[in-house]
């Protein structure tokens, strides 16, 4: 199975192809938006990158994580414009959306739910068998999110 991890933002969107057959990652990295264009010409780009990321890879499911904001509130609605972009985009191609809690996926990667994102990041890097920790944070974010989706569907990450 293939699954695309999502870690959204609007000024940078990670994303992390996981291929379940041997727990292998595919490709990670971001989507950068340029900070001064208007909201919408950053949307539109999020959109186009997510449809050819969609388009390349096909794959199985997209995992995205749940937003969760305590503070800024302009933040937390241009996230979430760009969380619909992104999945408008997985609609438009067919392919089905799992949303996942940041402590589903602490739980599901670290096994505890407070754990620090260095934990996080950590942990992904041991249990995909990387030679370091992804870069940006954002790219190893999203591949902790394919993880806990891997697991959340009885991959062969279930027998570690």
């Amino acid at each position: 199975m293939i699954i695309l991890g999502i870690d959204p933002g609007y000024a940078i969107v990670g994303y992390g192809v996981l291929d379940t057959d041997g727990m292998k990652p595919k490709v990670y990295g971001v989507i950068r938006t340029e900070a001064g264009n208007p909201i919408e010409d950053r949307l539109s780009e999020i959109y186009d990158n997510m449809m050819e990321l969609l388009s390349t890879f096909r794959p199985d499911h997209v995992a995205i994580e749940k937003l969760y904001f305590n503070t800024n509130e302009k933040t937390a609605i241009n996230v979430s414009q760009a969380r619909g972009v992104i999945l408008l985009a997985c609609v438009k191609c067919g392919v089905k959306v799992y949303e996942y809690t940041p402590l589903q996926v602490k739980m599901s990667v670290v096994g505890y739910g407070r754990a620090e994102k260095q934990q996080i990041m950590d942990m992904t890097k041991r249990l995909l068998g990387l030679k370091k920790i992804p870069r940006p944070d954002d790219a190893a974010d999203a591949l902790a999110i394919a993880l806990c989706h891997a697991n959340s569907t009885g991959s062969l990450l279930m027998n570690l």
